[in-house]
């Protein structure tokens, strides 16, 4: 399937899942049903990049939030790994476990991707812009991690 998976696109209702949280909690879409959500696709915790990403998120909290968005990200990566990047960069957001992939298959954010100059399969940093009533506003994919969070504001005119 990785390398036939769908892209999403603006007007797609986005796919509803239950995922556990760095706690262990369960976190749905469903329940965020009346809320702007970011959701963001990243390949491990605690890499460089995600690790970049993942702070730009947190020091953005404030603005994003104040404009109405929850953010949620989301990695192949189990609960204790999770637990362990959160309390490592104080993230201020939930990062969520979705060890089978499913999730990622659903928002078409795990396929081929080109890795210094190699095509390999794996995660493909993404993102999505929910709107209230679960419709996506925008699927940007291959998104990089350095100023993606800057540029996302900038779409999303939050400053």
């Amino acid at each position: 399937m990785s390398d036939t998976t769908t892209r999403l696109a603006a007007g797609d209702t986005a796919p509803d899942f239950t995922l556990s949280d760095s706690e262990g909690a369960s976190v749905s879409l469903a329940d965020l049903a009346g809320s702007k959500v970011i959701i963001y696709f990243y390949p491990a915790a605690s890499t460089p990049g995600c690790t970049t990403q993942a702070c730009d998120f947190r020091d953005s909290m404030g603005s994003l939030a104040g404009a109405g968005y929850r953010i949620l990200g989301i990695s192949k990566d189990p609960i204790d790994a999770l637990q362990k990047f959160v309390e490592e960069q104080s993230l201020t957001f939930p990062l969520l476990s979705d060890d089978d992939l499913a999730v990622h298959h659903g928002y078409g954010a795990y396929g081929e991707k080109s890795l210094y100059g190699k095509t390999v399969t794996g995660v493909l940093r993404s993102t999505f812009v929910i709107d209230e009533s679960g419709v996506i506003q925008l699927a940007l994919y291959n998104v990089k991690a350095t100023g993606h969070v800057a540029s996302l504001r900038k779409k999303l005119s939050v400053d």
